[in-house]
């Protein structure tokens, strides 16, 4: 696997009273999608299964600073940036 990605974290949304994050990874040839707290990926393109499992270790470690990542988004004030 490459050692640098782009990561992004999606706002947390709500849906039956449970929290959810999207976590996205990009090296600017594959990418996956992935969703916390279950630290499952949801869809991938270009990753080997042995690498969609390292990504979803990944989310399980750091599942911590993930969600304050999330938390931390703010959509409002991003979509009023100039």
């Amino acid at each position: 696997m490459k050692d640098a990605f782009n990561m992004s974290v999606s706002q947390v949304f709500c849906k039956g009273g449970k929290n959810y994050a999207f976590v996205t990874f990009d090296d600017g040839v594959r990418s996956a999608e992935g969703k916390i707290p279950e630290c499952t990926i949801l869809s991938s393109k270009g990753f080997s299964e042995k690498e969609v499992t390292q990504l979803e270790d990944y989310m399980r470690r750091e599942l911590t600073n993930l969600k304050k990542m999330a938390s931390s988004v703010n959509v409002w004030s991003a979509l009023m940036k100039d």
